[in-house]
């Protein structure tokens, strides 16, 4: 019991520290770039201005959406990692 409780602990320092962690994503040819951290938030959406002015506004729009879709993605991805590394691949449901 005592092991869990640590494990626990664990798990919520390393998530903290995640939140300060990025990963960026990038979409149309690098034309939207997205960067998330691994508290699930988009930190910043740098859009090329040739997609302003070449594309219509639903095309860019489009570009944001698949961008920040994949920025949360990669995210998860990391964060899932990390907590893996911490439980050692242990399973514990209502915490992962």
């Amino acid at each position: 019991m005592r092991q869990a409780s640590r494990m626990q602990r664990k798990i919520e320092q390393r998530k903290t520290e995640l939140k300060t962690e990025t990963v960026e994503a990038s979409v149309g040819n690098d034309q939207v770039k997205v960067v998330a951290n691994g508290g699930m938030e988009v930190v910043s959406v740098t859009i090329s201005p040739e997609l302003l002015k070449a594309e219509s506004t639903e095309m860019a729009q489009d570009l944001v959406v698949a961008g920040v879709n994949a920025a949360l993605k990669k995210a998860q991805e990391m964060v899932d990692a990390e907590l893996e590394k911490v439980t050692k691949g242990i399973k514990m449901p209502g915490v992962l």
